[in-house]
């Protein structure tokens, strides 16, 4: 499959400013281009605002200063170009478990290019998001996104909402909302938004409440490798390289 938008652009990276058409980097990407990546002068590099306008640039030569920065580190080469946001958008529910995996989570959904990632409170959650911790880690999954976005050179970055309920998710998806379940149907683009409880299942009542279930193969799967599989599914047949169920 031909790879399109930033990611065939065969820059050496991607970095996201607020405006392409002028990109002032980053502090912290500066950093990273430079120290941790060692592009050197006139290497390629994707600049994005994350809301699908992009051009290539190349890294600036020397100009009488030890290094370019900010403003002076890109000079844009060519067009803006302007993607359209993957159609039908696809969003991913997960209730976080413990430890660092809910950030691995959000850094593989990204990757696979799913559009919209919320973080789920549920009956039988563990790890509760809440308050003063909700206002700590949402944050810190919308940076890591943003990170894995640049890497796999998205040209939209994934909304990371605020952590919120099954009933909250309704709300969001504007439409069907589908439970991860052993013994559901297959993942389908008939229903785009699909939520994994945690890992002691959903509750009775959830699964009633909600009435539609999606099955993700014979075996009972962590949390997390649900997460990351349904978003695989339904990210391959939007993309048309993973065929519909049949």
């Amino acid at each position: 499959m031909t790879l399109t938008g930033p990611a065939g652009a065969g820059a050496a990276a991607m970095v996201f400013v607020d405006d392409p058409t002028a990109p002032r980097v980053a502090a912290d990407d500066a950093h990273h281009l430079l120290d941790v990546l060692r592009l050197r002068p006139g290497e390629l590099v994707v600049a994005g605002d994350g809301r699908g306008r992009w051009t290539t640039c190349r890294i600036a030569g020397p100009d009488g200063r030890d290094r370019p920065a900010g403003d002076d580190l890109l000079i844009p080469e060519g067009d803006v170009r302007v993607d359209p946001p993957a159609d039908p958008p696809i969003t991913v529910a997960f209730a976080p478990v413990k430890g660092d995996r809910p950030e691995w989570v959000v850094q593989k959904l990204t990757e696979l290019g799913v559009d919209r990632i919320v973080p789920l409170v549920t009956a039988r959650s563990v790890v509760r998001w809440d308050g003063e911790r909700s206002a700590r880690v949402v944050p810190r999954l919308r940076r890591i996104a943003r990170e894995a976005s640049a890497q796999c050179r998205r040209a939209h970055l994934p909304e990371i909402t605020e952590v919120t309920t099954l009933d909250g998710l309704v709300t969001v998806a504007s439409g069907l909302v589908t439970l991860a379940q052993p013994g559901g149907g297959p993942p389908t683009l008939d229903c785009t938004t699909v939520a994994v409880g945690p890992e002691g299942g959903w509750d009775p009542a959830e699964l009633a409440a909600t009435g539609s279930t999606t099955g993700l193969g014979p075996t009972v799967l962590r949390a997390e490798t649900a997460a990351v599989s349904v978003a695989a599914l339904l990210c391959g047949l939007r993309a048309g390289v993973v065929g519909p169920p049949g």
